[in-house]
């Protein structure tokens, strides 16, 4: 079986593997104040040009997301989501189990715009029951979206002005950011989105790493006591180290970057070969999530071979399937696939 069902079915690149092993039997400080941390988060900052930042280590994303919600949203308060957004159809309402709203907003093509901040919060202040309902405090996006589309400069600076009139926080899920910086159309870097958030993060478990991500916090109130609340949540891995040795090798020559555009590479190369043949692409993803309507009959004939993400049913004989290549993504395998979907045809 070729797995294209998502970005974190391989376990990590060599390199870190390899770095794991040479450091395994050193002794090092626990919880994350141990050199190799203390480095990584130096490389992250050098190349988001954020010398007063904060970076910490968490093990995994749902876990970081509801870490770094609790400490922007005071009791009363919501986030803001797209109804696409991953904290409100996938991580099993763990931000409602952890005592907070999600406000989910409709998508366009997976994000959210300005006005529509705006709007909600004008129409939050304006009713006169606004003390009974839940105050938006802040708004979550992701970048690439949950269904791989991208921000733009534009588009970031609109919302995080938005934000900034508002007095709400910004924080953006990056567990797949690589992924986005290095999609053919993006115009974003991590200095612009550092300066046009107050918290975002950058994913090591779907781009290379065993595990991990990186909260970058640009917002100085979010950084006071921030590893307490990491401790709370059980966030804090006894064993930081592991956390700092894999981000230390993903930083280094840029092999974050190396890995995500492989991954769209065969990602492109995939969707150039279904726009050829006539196959429905719905969602203009330019990352390494790509959205392919099929028929249930062509869908059945290459589940023997190949495992796709179900996403949705389109009509009573077609559904739409996402097609996710990933950092070790074999060339070979998506050649493979290319041929039999033009069997297929």
């Amino acid at each position: 079986m070729i797995f294209f069902n998502c970005d974190y079915n391989e376990g990590a690149h060599e390199r870190i593997i390899k770095r794991l092993v040479e450091t395994n039997l050193e002794q090092t400080t626990g919880y994350g104040e141990d050199d190799y941390c203390r480095q990584a988060a130096e490389m992250i900052l050098e190349k988001c040009e954020l010398p007063e930042g904060q970076v910490h280590f968490l093990v995994g994303g749902t876990q970081t997301n509801l870490t770094v919600i609790a400490a922007c949203l005071k009791p009363w308060q919501g986030v803001i989501s797209a109804d696409t957004g991953h904290i409100n159809c996938h991580e099993t309402g763990a931000i409602e189990a952890t005592g907070h709203k999600v406000l989910a907003l409709p998508g366009r093509n997976g994000k959210l715009k300005g006005d529509q901040i705006r709007e909600v919060v004008k129409a939050h202040r304006e009713d006169g029951s606004h003390e009974h309902m839940v105050q938006p405090g802040m708004v979550y996006i992701s970048n690439p979206t949950e269904i791989g589309t991208i921000y733009h400069q534009k588009s970031l600076e609109d919302l995080y002005n938005a934000c900034q009139e508002c007095g709400l926080y910004l924080y953006i899920d990056g567990a797949r950011m690589g992924y986005g910086l290095m999609a053919r159309d993006n115009d974003l870097t991590l200095p612009f989105i550092a300066r046009h958030c107050d918290a975002f993060t950058l994913g090591g478990t779907k781009q290379g790493a065993l595990f991990g991500e990186a909260v970058v916090i640009t917002n100085p109130a979010l950084g006071k006591d921030f590893r307490y609340l990491i401790k709370q949540r059980g966030g804090m891995l006894a064993k930081g180290r592991l956390l700092g040795i894999q981000f230390q090798e993903l930083m280094k020559d840029d092999l974050y970057f190396e890995l995500s555009a492989h991954a769209n590479a065969m990602a492109m190369k995939i969707r150039s070969t279904l726009v050829d043949l006539g196959i429905p692409m719905p969602i203009g993803s330019t990352t390494n999530q790509q959205f392919a309507v099929f028929t249930d009959s062509e869908l059945g004939r290459l589940a023997g071979k190949y495992s796709f993400s179900y996403w949705e049913r389109v009509d009573a004989s077609h559904s739409m399937v996402r097609i996710c290549t990933s950092w070790a993504t074999r060339e070979e395998d998506v050649d493979a696939l290319i041929k039999d979907i033009r069997r297929e045809k």
